[in-house]
């Protein structure tokens, strides 16, 4: 994947993982979400691999599903690390 593709895919996983993950885990910054995407895309596509999971000449709706769930858990992690405890 080039970095251009990388960093696309990365803006949508992370929204999308930001969306999927708890309504109380959302409050973290639109970077913080963006680098937990590519993180989840880059992490996605070697837990794809690992699993077996082949190249197709069309979507890989498993990879992607999978990036989708670790960007998930990856804002929540990042939300759990950032949270005030204060609020």
């Amino acid at each position: 994947m080039s970095l251009i593709g990388l960093l696309i895919a990365g803006i949508i996983i992370g929204l999308l993982g930001k969306w999927v993950a708890p309504s109380n885990r959302d409050n973290i910054p639109i970077w913080l979400t963006i680098i937990c995407g590519i993180v989840g895309v880059l992490v996605g596509y070697w837990v794809a691999g690992a699993l077996g999971v082949a190249s197709t000449s069309g979507p890989d709706w498993i990879r992607w599903i999978i990036s989708i769930i670790l960007a998930a858990i990856f804002v929540a992690i990042a939300s759990a690390l950032t949270s005030r405890r204060g609020r």
